[in-house]
């Protein structure tokens, strides 16, 4: 009897990789995704890979994969680590690459790549296993095994077991958590943009950041990464970020999924009165590429514990979603994709007491992560306490 195939629920990262995982081991899948195509959906930011994510999506990607996957990557050096005060331009704090540990991931090196170039890597080869269109709304228990529900009332196939990778607002992590996996509105708000090399010309290579003091409503920050292998090509894009209170950075109609030139011109007006280093980032930016953002988090108290579902379980940001900082939460999501990705292959396949092995060792790293995303964001972005629901 055909093994009945894994069911992964979401297009994203978490679920390609996991998907990849899977591929590797022979093992059957199937993922379904509400967008009606891949390049439906903006990509956002460019993300820093920590040591331990680039370990983990090496440990799932073919050697020949993970080499074209790095190769994409970009490799940071220089002058390290300086913050900037946006309007005057004045310097506040200077270090070294080697006195930021957390920032390199291998050689000494920054390590970063566009979330769209990393999602296009992480599809190759399981195109044929994906379905577009596909709203998911629940999930359903079989005598043998589990199925999805989608909005127009249609099933999918019966498979063995049901990842679920659909991100913050995840109704299967609701479902299988019994409302136990919640995201809160962190009260910040961003823009993510994009300009060409030349834009970045006087900053030189590192990671730097501006901090804007002058509102009475919070600070304004910004962080970008400037790569040297890059710099003298003027065809290539670097991004940067942009955090605040919601009372600065508000979105028209609070429409957070706008893209284009409404947020590119909120953030060149924003940084109008900014220094002439910082200016040309904003002033040239390809305004097609930018993107409002609300900024969530999951609680920092830890990833709760629900009753374990042998047949489903959650990775990424559907179980543990972060704020931007430091690129926290796509790296432990990769971590995600790897350790169940694993304990799955070794069974050779859906096998009782896997979901519950993964969770209880995710649920130690993962609530950790969450903790250090949230608590980042509230030195550098000015959030506050989590109170609301999304």
């Amino acid at each position: 009897m055909a093994q009945k195939p894994i069911l992964i629920s979401g297009g994203g990262l978490s679920a390609l990789l996991i998907a990849q995982s899977l591929r590797r081991h022979n093992i059957p899948f199937q993922i379904y995704e509400r967008d009606a195509s891949f390049d439906i959906r903006g990509n956002g930011y460019r993300l820093r890979l920590s040591s331990e994510g680039l370990d983990a999506i090496e440990s799932v990607l073919t050697p020949e994969h993970f080499q074209r996957f790095y190769d994409k990557c970009g490799k940071t050096g220089g002058t390290g680590f300086t913050a900037y005060d946006a309007i005057s331009g004045a310097q506040t704090e200077h270090r070294d690459a080697t006195e930021v540990a957390t920032l390199a991931s291998r050689g000494g090196k920054v390590v970063g790549i566009a979330r769209g170039e990393m999602r296009r890597i992480f599809y190759e080869g399981c195109e044929e296993h994906t379905h577009w269109g596909k709203n998911v709304i629940k999930y359903e228990l079989t005598p043998d095994g589990v199925q999805l529900v989608f909005s127009d009332g249609t099933k999918s196939p019966e498979g063995s077991m049901l990842i679920c990778a659909d991100g913050v607002h995840s109704k299967l992590a609701k479902q299988l958590s019994d409302g136990k996996l919640k995201v809160y509105d962190t009260g910040a708000r961003g823009i993510h943009g994009q300009a060409y090399t030349t834009a970045f010309k006087e900053l030189g290579e590192g990671v730097f950041t501006f901090r804007d003091t002058s509102r009475p409503e919070g600070d304004l920050f910004v962080i970008t990464n400037v790569r040297s292998q890059d710099m003298d090509d003027p065809t290539i894009q670097f991004g940067w970020t942009l955090a605040a209170p919601g009372a600065v950075v508000q979105a028209p109609n609070n429409d957070y999924t706008i893209v284009g030139k409404q947020a590119a011109d909120l953030a060149k007006s924003l940084t109008a009165n900014w220094g002439p280093r910082f200016k040309p980032l904003f002033d040239q930016m390809v305004e097609s590429e930018a993107a409002f953002w609300k900024i969530t988090c999951s609680s920092p108290n830890g990833v709760p514990e629900w009753t374990n579902q042998p047949r489903v379980t959650v990775v990424g940001d559907s179980v543990h979603s972060m704020t931007p900082a430091g690129g926290i939460g796509a790296n432990t999501a990769v971590q995600d994709c790897a350790l169940l990705g694993r304990l799955i292959g070794e069974a050779g396949g859906y096998k009782e007491g896997i979901t519950a092995a993964y969770e209880k060792e995710m649920r130690v790293y993962g609530g950790a992560a969450v903790k250090r995303s949230y608590e980042s964001a509230r030195a550098s972005m000015g959030i506050g306490e989590l109170v609301d629901t999304i």
